[in-house]
C-alpha cells in the first residue's frame, strides 16, 4: 500500500447482531476493492476475517479482525467485530481506537438487540455511526419496515440518505438522495440511470429529514432552514458532518454484500462522512509527572500509539494491534512501555488482513499496524516515545460473569493448561483464571458458556492440549446450632511408653452470630490439663474444623472451651492430647450441626417489560427480592441468591431477555442450606469421599 496521511485514512468498526452478515459484507469490500480476487464465505470456512478453526468450525466471528482496503486515495481499515455476546469484549478494543463505526442490520428482521449494544457502546465511546441495512436481496427483505424499527427506537437521530431501488421483488441499486442520483450495478460498477417514478416520493420524504436532521446539527443552519424551508446541498452537507461527528445525526444506507449492489455507494459513503483521525486530539496523562498531556493525531507530533488487542499464536508469538495516535512508527522507532514502565524495540513492523502479515517500514498516524513479540505489552497498554511520555486511559472490557472448574484431561498436563490459558488471556482480557484457595479448584470466568467453551477449544488447537470443565464445587460450611459438653479420651498401651490424653471440651455456637472464626477457650483450673498440652488441644480442634462432621466441609461460628480433662505423668503427651481433641470434635455430631452456603448479593439490569419474568425466576432460585430501582431508563432488580443457583444465569439471563439483561453479583454471606437441599448435598458428599477412597 502507498503512504497515505491521516486525513485520508478511515478507521471503522463493523458492528451488529450475530448472523446480520458483518462478516460478509467486510469480505464483499474487500473483493469490491480487488483486496481479495475471490469472495469468501462464512459458510465455506474462506471467510479474509473469519480464519481461527473456531471460526470455520462454528460459522460465527468470535475474534475481531482486521481488513484493510484502498478506495479513492483513501486508505480504510476496515474493523470485523463478533456480534455474539460471549464476545462482547472484543468490540471494546476497536472502538477506543476507530474514528468511525457501521452498524448492521437486517433488511428482513430489522433492528435486534445486537444493533442496540453496538448503538449504546457507540454512545459511551463517542463513535460517529452509520447504520447499513443489510442483506436487501433476501426473501421478505423491506427497507420500510427494517427503517421504521429504527427511527421508532431512535427518532430524530436517523437520516436515510439512500432509497432502495426494488424492480419485480429484486433489489437492483440505490438512490442517493443527498446527490439526487440513481445508480444499479454491483460494487464498482455502477450506471447512473434516472430516478424511477415509483420511488420518487420516498426520495422527497428522505431528502426532508436529511435538511432537517443537518439543521438540526447546527444553529445558523437552523435559522436558514426555518426562514427558507430549504438548504443547498453544500449546507445539507456541511450539517450532516457536523451531526455524525457528534452523534445527533446516524445515516441510513442500504446494500446486499452477496450480490455487492449498494456497495459502491457505501465505499463512497464512509470516505466523505465519517470521520479521518486527522487533527483528532487524544487526551492521557504524563506518567512521571501526572499532568494532563494531548496529542493531536499528527505525523509530526512525538510518537505515541495504544494497544487495542493481542493476539496469542504458538509459532509467531505473541503480536500486538495498535493504533498510531500521533507521530510515525518505524522499525527503529524506540518505544516506551508507560503502563509497564519498560522501553521496547519494535523489530519488524507489519499490516495484518485476516490473519496474512505483510511488512512495513512506516506507519504513519491514525493508521494501525502490528507488532510481534513485545514482551511487556498488554492489551490497552501506551506505547510512546520516551523523552516525551503519556499513557492513554486503559481500555475497559466487561466483567466475567460465568465460571467453570478446568481440570487436565492427562495427568500431568496441569502446567501446559495453564500456560495456554495464560496467553490466552494476554488476547482475550474477558477471561480470567483464578485458584479457589478453599475448594482448591481453578477456576476459568468468562461471559457466556460457549466463550469457555471456545477457550477450551483454543487450547486443543494452538497449544495441543486438552482440558475437562466441569460446574464448581460451592464453598460450604457446617455450623452449630446447640451447646454440648463432651469427652474425649485417647488412651493406647503396646508396650513401652503408652498414650494418654482427656479433655472435657464444651462445644456452643459463637456468643455472636456475625463472628464466624473459631474462638478457643482456655478455663482449665487446677491443672487438670498441664499448661503445656493445652497449645496441643487448640491445634488438634484447629487441624479438625477443617472438615466438619457433616460433610467434610469447613466448621464456622464455632466456640470451644477447655474446662476439665486428666493426664499421665508417663504417657501423656502432645500428640495424645492432639488426639483426644480430635476424639471429642468427632462428637459435633450431637449439636445440631448444620450446613450453610454461600448467599450473593445480584444486580440484575432490564427493561420494564422482563420485570415478571425476571422476579419469577429469582423467586425460583430461592432468591429473595431487596428491591427495585430505575436506573439509566432500566429497572434494577437487587436480590439475595444462593450461589448454588446461579452458575448457569448468564445463559437464562439471555434467554429470558432476548439478551437486553445483564447482571452484576458478589459475596454477601452464609445461611442455613434447607433441611432437603442438605440432605442432598451431605449425600453427595459421602459418595464423593466413598468414592476417592
Amino acid at each position: 500500500m502507498k503512504d497515505y496521511q491521516a486525513k485520508n485514512i478511515r478507521n471503522i468498526a463493523v458492528l451488529g447482531h450475530g448472523g446480520e452478515g458483518k462478516t460478509t459484507l467486510v469480505e464483499a469490500l474487500l473483493y469490491t476493492t480487488g483486496v481479495v480476487d475471490r469472495q469468501g464465505r462464512v459458510e465455506n470456512g474462506t471467510a479474509t476475517t473469519d480464519y481461527d478453526p473456531e471460526e470455520i468450525r462454528r460459522q460465527i466471528s468470535i475474534s475481531a479482525a482486521l481488513a484493510p482496503l484502498e478506495y479513492k486515495d483513501t486508505k480504510i481499515n476496515l474493523v470485523d467485530i463478533p456480534g455474539y455476546f460471549d464476545f462482547a469484549g472484543e468490540m471494546m478494543g476497536p472502538l477506543r481506537v476507530c474514528e468511525g463505526a457501521l452498524i448492521t442490520v437486517g433488511a428482513v428482521g430489522g433492528l435486534d438487540v445486537g444493533a442496540e449494544k453496538a448503538w449504546t457502546q457507540c454512545d459511551k465511546s463517542h463513535t460517529p455511526r452509520m447504520i447499513v441495512i443489510n442483506n436487501m436481496s433476501r426473501e421478505n427483505a423491506n427497507f420500510e419496515k427494517a427503517l421504521a424499527t429504527i427511527t421508532d427506537k431512535y427518532g430524530s437521530h436517523i437520516a436515510p440518505i439512500e432509497v432502495p431501488i426494488v424492480e419485480k421483488g429484486q433489489f437492483t441499486g440505490v438512490v442517493c438522495v443527498l446527490e439526487n442520483k440513481a445508480f444499479t450495478g454491483e460494487g464498482k460498477t455502477l450506471k447512473e440511470i434516472p430516478i424511477p417514478d415509483f420511488v420518487s416520493g420516498e426520495v422527497e420524504s428522505a431528502r426532508e429529514a436529511i435538511m432537517e436532521a443537518a439543521a438540526g446539527a447546527d444553529e445558523e443552519l437552523m435559522e436558514k432552514y426555518f426562514e427558507e424551508m430549504e438548504l443547498s446541498p453544500e449546507d445539507t452537507m456541511r450539517g450532516l458532518r457536523k451531526g455524525i461527528m457528534d452523534g445527533s445525526v446516524v445515516p441510513v444506507v442500504c446494500c446486499d454484500s452477496l450480490t455487492r449492489v449498494g456497495l459502491g455507494k457505501l465505499l463512497d459513503n464512509i470516505v466523505d462522512l465519517l470521520p479521518s483521525p486527522a487533527d483528532r486530539e487524544i487526551e492521557g496523562v504524563n506518567p512521571k509527572s501526572g499532568e494532563k498531556e494531548v496529542r493531536v493525531c499528527r505525523d509530526g507530533e512525538p510518537f505515541s500509539a495504544q494497544v487495542f488487542k493481542t493476539l496469542a499464536d504458538p509459532f509467531v508469538g505473541k503480536l500486538s494491534l495498535l493504533k498510531i495516535n500521533s507521530g510515525v512508527l518505524t522499525s527503529d522507532t524506540m518505544l516506551y512501555n508507560a503502563n509497564a514502565e519498560k522501553t521496547e524495540k519494535p523489530g519488524t513492523v507489519y499490516f495484518m488482513l485476516g490473519k496474512k502479515t505483510t511488512a512495513t517500514t512506516k506507519v504513519v498516524a491514525g493508521d494501525i499496524c502490528a507488532l510481534a513479540k513485545l514482551a511487556s505489552v498488554a492489551t490497552g497498554n501506551t506505547l510512546c516515545d520516551p523523552a516525551k511520555p503519556i499513557k492513554f486511559p486503559e481500555i475497559e472490557f466487561p466483567a466475567p460473569c460465568i465460571s467453570m472448574a478446568v481440570y487436565a484431561k492427562k495427568a500431568g498436563e496441569e502446567d501446559k493448561i495453564f500456560s495456554g490459558l495464560a496467553r490466552l488471556m494476554e488476547e482475550d482480557p474477558t477471561i480470567t483464571v483464578t485458584k479457589d484457595a478453599e475448594t482448591t479448584e481453578s477456576l476459568i470466568s468468562g461471559l457466556g458458556e460457549t466463550h469457555i467453551d471456545v477457550v477450551a477449544k483454543k487450547l486443543q488447537s494452538k497449544f495441543g492440549v486438552e482440558c475437562i470443565l466441569q460446574d464448581p464445587k460451592i464453598p460450604y460450611r457446617e455450623t452449630i446450632r446447640k451447646k454440648i459438653d463432651v469427652r474425649g479420651r485417647h488412651k493406647k498401651q503396646s508396650g513401652g511408653h503408652g498414650q494418654f490424653g482427656d479433655v472435657v471440651i464444651e462445644f456452643r455456637p459463637n456468643d455472636d452470630p456475625t463472628n464466624t472464626d473459631f474462638i478457643f477457650e482456655d478455663a482449665v483450673v487446677g491443672g487438670v490439663v498441664p499448661r503445656n498440652f493445652i497449645p496441643a488441644v487448640e491445634k488438634g480442634l484447629r487441624d479438625n474444623i477443617k472438615k466438619g462432621v457433616l460433610a467434610g466441609f469447613p466448621v464456622v461460628g464455632l466456640t470451644a472451651k477447655l474446662h476439665d480433662g486428666s493426664y499421665h505423668p508417663v504417657d501423656s503427651s502432645e500428640m495424645a492430647f492432639k488426639t483426644a481433641a480430635r476424639l471429642a470434635f468427632k462428637q459435633l455430631d450431637q449439636a445440631s450441626p448444620v450446613l450453610l452456603e454461600p448467599i450473593y448479593h445480584v444486580e440484575v439490569m432490564i427493561p420494564d417489560e422482563y420485570m415478571g419474568d425476571i422476579i419469577g425466576d429469582i423467586n425460583k432460585r430461592r432468591g429473595r427480592i431487596m428491591g427495585m430501582d430505575q436506573v439509566d431508563g432500566q429497572q434494577c432488580v437487587t436480590a439475595e441468591v444462593p450461589q448454588s443457583e446461579m452458575f448457569k444465569y448468564a445463559t437464562d439471563l439471555r434467554s429470558l431477555t432476548q439478551s437486553r439483561g445483564s447482571f452484576t453479583m458478589r459475596f454477601e454471606r452464609y445461611e442455613e442450606v434447607p433441611a432437603t437441599d442438605a440432605k442432598k448435598i451431605i449425600e453427595s458428599a459421602k459418595k464423593e469421599e466413598e468414592e476417592e477412597e
